[in-house]
């Protein structure tokens, strides 16, 4: 169904991603990683609640504008039941107070600035994620 996805449409959407990092550690001075921003919410001393919840209300109403919009959007649904994805999520936010950060912090806003330890983060992200992948179609399927 994705025929018509190329290269380009990966570079643009990267572009993208990096300029909106960037704008936003330019408007607000911080790193925008989703889990500073969401984990720093849930703390009541935390004086910028206000762009926090905006930033998070984008994200989250941007992902229903394009379930709604667009049909294709369908197949990146969650194939996987609602209690496997809660686990799953929970798993998640274990691994970004562990490692200091989640993948759009150090990968996207750390790496961007040369940060070593969020390079070093992506290079185990990305790694985990390899041999997951690996395991999972050799073991499970």
């Amino acid at each position: 169904m994705l025929h018509h996805y190329t290269l380009w449409h990966a570079l643009v959407g990267g572009i993208l991603i990096g300029l909106a990092s960037l704008l936003a550690t330019a408007l607000s001075g911080k790193i925008p990683g989703i889990s500073g921003v969401f984990g720093r919410l849930l703390v009541p001393a935390t004086p910028d609640k206000a762009w926090r919840s905006v930033f998070l209300f984008g994200l989250i109403g941007g992902a229903a504008l394009s379930f709604a919009l667009w049909q294709s959007a369908a197949l990146f649904r969650p194939m996987r039941p609602l209690l496997i994805m809660a686990i799953a999520g929970l798993l998640v936010g274990f691994g970004t107070r562990l490692g200091g950060g989640c993948t759009s912090g150090h990968g996207v806003c750390g790496v961007g600035m040369g940060a070593k330890d969020s390079i070093a983060a992506t290079l185990i992200f990305m790694a985990t994620a390899m041999l997951t992948v690996f395991i999972y179609n050799r073991v499970v399927l």
